[in-house]
Parts: structure tokens; C-alpha cells; sequence
């Protein structure tokens, strides 16, 4: 595995990006793009796990720090999922425009993986496939409902913030994009491969997010690991074998 760190222009900020190769290089490969989750960075455990695993099978893959995270631009509590998706957007044109790239798949861990599904509808002409761990599929949800990370708000009047984890401050412009968010849209929006990953002990995100998911997807595989958490506490290791089961039969 060789790695060359690099930044990729987005609406005048930079993301910071790690472009991840297998040992013996092909002049042509697919590519997979890696992106965290809420509060997360391309080194934690599973991104970076993901990033080795498809490595190992012949894939290069392109880890990145979104909006306000890791070492990218921008603050926190300013980002959105709307600017995520934007971000991704742009992360696909660059992609598009390395030589050696053959197919993209776009892999994304919980407001990650969610970003992922709500940005394949968008660019299902440049994708290959989509794989979302554990996604955030519930965020939309929440905040209509006016709550969100055990912070509970008026939905119909959101307030200019809220505190988060780690006593990070979230803008309220995060609460009032999230609301208008149709999963269920993006879903049936996108007829590519998808293969969904969820811990049945996940509880962040309960499975039953996934499963409902695989149904509305019209070709879509679930891998349901017993046991498991959302962060892959336990078995890391039967995630990454579902991920390169996958891309070894897309590919």
C-alpha cells in the first residue's frame, strides 16, 4: 500500500484527501472513495481499514476529511449535509479526471453513508456502485421531529444552534437542511449496485434503517453482522470481506 496525500478544491475550500494505492499498480484500476462520518477523519479505524482491504484486492481507493473535519477546510459547526454532497461532487470530478481510474464507487460510514446514498442519484452516469456503512438514514427523520443526538428542539422553530458531542456547537442551518432531505427519494432515485452493511447491535443507527433500505433499493445486497456496533467495535474484520465480496463480483 502507497499513499499520497493531496487537497481537492470545493466551493473555495480544500478537502483533505489521502489517495491510497495497491503495491503492484496497474496502468488501470477501480477506485473506491472513502468518506467518514459525523465528527470522524479518514484515519479512524474503519475508514482506513476499508481504504487497505481494497487495496489488497486491486482497487485504489481515496480516503477524505469532509467539511469541517480532519484537516479540510472550513468549521464544524458550519457544515451540512448539503455541503457534504457538494463535496462529494467534486471529489468525483477529480476522480474523473486521474488516468487511471477505471470505475468509481463511492463507500461512506454513517452521515458518510447517508451522504453517499443521497449523492448516487445525482451522479448515477460516473458511479460504478455505492456501499453505506451503517448510514445515518435516520438524520432526516430526527430533526423533523425535532431531535437530534439527544438534544430535543421546536422542528418548526429551530434554534441557531445546538451542542453536539465532544462539546462541539452544530449551527441550526444543519437542522433545517437535514429536515428537508427525502431518503426515500434518493433511494428510488438510484437504480445502480448497492451493498449495505449494518451491526445488529448498532445503536446509533438501528438496523432496521438498512433492511428497510434493501428493500426500496432496486438491487441492493444487506449484510446484517450479529453482534456488531456501529463503529465495528467486534468485527471489522467480516465488514471489510463483505465490502471486497462486493467489488470483486462489481468490478
Amino acid at each position: 500500500m502507497q499513499t499520497r496525500e493531496l487537497y481537492i478544491k470545493s466551493d473555495g475550500m480544500r478537502l483533505h484527501c489521502k489517495l491510497d494505492y495497491p503495491t503492484k499498480r496497474a496502468p488501470k484500476m477501480p477506485l473506491v472513495i472513502i468518506i467518514h462520518g459525523f465528527t470522524g477523519h479518514m484515519e479512524e479505524r474503519q475508514i482506513a481499514g476499508v481504504a487497505q482491504a481494497v487495496n489488497e484486492i486491486g482497487f485504489a481507493a481515496l480516503r477524505v476529511d469532509m467539511y469541517g473535519h480532519g484537516g479540510s477546510d472550513g468549521q464544524f459547526e458550519d457544515h451540512t449535509l448539503f455541503k457534504w454532497i457538494s463535496n462529494l461532487m467534486d471529489v468525483i470530478d477529480y476522480a474523473e479526471g486521474m488516468d487511471f481510474v477505471s470505475d468509481i464507487f463511492l463507500c461512506g460510514h454513517s452521515q458518510g453513508g447517508l451522504t453517499v446514498m443521497l449523492t448516487a442519484p445525482l451522479e448515477k452516469d460516473r458511479i460504478r456502485g455505492i456501499i453505506p456503512l451503517s448510514p445515518g438514514i435516520c438524520i432526516p427523520e430526527q430533526t423533523r421531529k425535532g431531535e437530534f443526538l439527544g438534544t430535543t428542539f421546536d422542528p418548526d422553530h429551530v434554534p441557531a444552534g445546538i451542542p453536539t458531542w465532544q462539546g462541539l456547537g452544530l449551527k441550526g442551518n444543519y437542522l433545517r437542511t437535514a429536515q428537508s432531505i427525502d431518503v426515500g427519494k434518493a433511494i428510488r432515485s438510484y437504480r445502480g449496485p448497492v451493498l449495505l452493511v449494518h451491526g445488529a447491535s448498532d445503536e446509533a443507527v438501528p438496523a432496521r434503517y438498512s433492511e428497510e433500505a434493501a428493500r426500496d433499493y432496486e438491487f441492493a445486497e444487506l449484510v446484517i453482522i450479529p453482534g456488531e456496533t456501529h463503529g465495528y467495535d467486534y468485527h471489522l474484520d467480516l465488514m471489510l470481506e463483505a465490502v471486497c465480496d462486493f467489488l470483486q463480483r462489481m468490478h
